[in-house]
């Protein structure tokens, strides 16, 4: 907006100059007509044609004036300014102005960065305040979240309460994984572990909260040299979503095919596919949008390539294992 207004500030400026120009070079001429003293100027005689005389022409070559020629009634004087010296003080013209417009754009250009900055200080300042704030509540829950899962796993019972309280403590405690890892830095882990069983971990987890889906599993016995704690927490996430966002009495198919993990499942169909794994992007008020760009931050600190592929209502997603497995 600053530089526009200077535009039209500078612009309308170079008009009147220009109109400034026009009006020196003409009464310069008058005087030339009474004097004959000016080098800047050349005349020469044209016969009489009804020419509007003392006004300001110009033609291909010069800016002219036509003055009376004497006592001749025939002829009249043509007083003219070679157009490509009126081209130089142009020139001359937009040069400076150019220069003038340049220092006042970078002078507006740090004014306006140092309004900024300290506008937005204190916004920054109340962001990191308000994220160590999330950073200390996300560090005292790891303590209760953590006894109340030792001691659930000390209850030997197949009481269907106690595995509901189970089953919501793991799932905290995996949110609070999720939200830990969003805000912190990650220090990765090489772990060595069969891929089938962690999927199957998984699997008994959602399962039950999603009796009313189809689960297709088929995988092999393969290993996956990689950080443990990161690849569950991309399997974790995929999974939650595949659920949340999947049909009534919908299918949710895990299967290895050559060298690629697949997660397929059904939906109702994705809006906007190409933000699915953009930060704080949902499609509806569920969640918090943060759990497929958690797969995007973690597949890259893997270097594990993913693909996501859309076929009508069917969504699917493909993490490529090569690097990373042996059968």
């Amino acid at each position: 907006m600053i530089e526009l207004f200077l535009m039209f500030i500078f612009y309308h400026y170079y008009k009147i100059e220009e109109e400034h120009i026009h009006d020196n070079i003409f009464l310069e001429m008058k005087n030339y007509s009474l004097s004959f003293d000016d080098d800047r100027f050349d005349i020469d005689i044209i016969p009489r044609k009804n020419q509007a005389l003392y006004e300001l022409n110009q033609d291909d070559t010069s800016l002219y004036i036509l003055v009376p020629f004497q006592d001749s009634k025939e002829d009249l004087l043509k007083i003219f300014y070679p157009k490509k010296h009126y081209s130089v003080l142009l020139s001359a013209l937009q040069k400076n102005l150019s220069i003038q417009f340049t220092l006042l754009s970078l002078i507006a250009m740090i004014l306006a960065i140092s309004a900024a900055f300290y506008t937005l200080k204190p916004i920054r300042s109340a962001l990191r305040l308000l994220e160590d704030f999330i950073k200390d509540i996300i560090h005292d829950l790891n303590t209760p979240l953590t006894s109340i899962l030792i001691n659930l796993k000390m209850i030997d019972t197949q009481n269907e309460e106690i595995e509901s309280i189970s089953r919501s403590a793991k799932n905290i405690a995996m949110l609070h994984q999720n939200l830990d890892s969003y805000l912190r830095e990650n220090t990765i882990h090489s772990d060595t572990f069969v891929l089938k069983a962690l999927m199957e971990e998984q699997v008994a987890f959602f399962a039950p909260l999603y009796d009313y889906l189809t689960w297709e599993v088929d995988l092999d016995t393969r290993t996956v040299v990689t950080d443990k704690n990161a690849f569950t927490r991309i399997i974790y996430n995929l999974l939650s979503n595949a659920c949340k966002y999947n049909t009534s009495n919908g299918k949710l198919s895990i299967y290895i095919k050559q060298n690629t993990l697949v997660i397929e499942n059904d939906s109702y169909g994705i809006a906007q596919p190409h933000k699915v794994f953009e930060r704080f992007y949902k499609e509806s008020e569920r969640g918090l949008g943060i759990g497929l760009h958690i797969v995007e931050k973690l597949c890259e600190e893997l270097s594990l390539t993913k693909t996501f592929e859309i076929e009508g209502t069917l969504v699917r997603v493909s993490l490529d294992l090569e690097e990373l497995t042996s059968s």
